[in-house]
């Protein structure tokens, strides 16, 4: 157990090894919950990682950005139709 300081704005900071066990990176998303009178902070796994190898790229698009524009434009084109 460690004991941190909250500062006036309510952020406080979790000691590296706090977040290397409970599995939190640098920029990472948490979820957090108030269980009656404490502070529950979880991680929250990206997608990305769920689905790691599932389906497989023969080619990489040079600019993902624009891909997924494109992808969203062609289906917002289709669901307005």
């Amino acid at each position: 157990m460690e004991v941190v300081k909250v500062d006036r704005k309510g952020r406080l900071l979790i000691p590296k090894d706090i977040r290397e066990k409970a599995g939190i990176r640098g920029e990472n998303l948490v979820r957090i919950k108030v269980r009656e009178k404490s502070i529950v902070i979880e991680p929250v796994e990206p997608v990305a990682d769920k689905y790691f190898g599932t389906f497989r790229v023969a080619k990489w698009p040079e600019d993902l950005d624009e891909l997924v524009v494109g992808v969203m434009r062609g289906w917002w084109g289709r669901k307005a139709t």
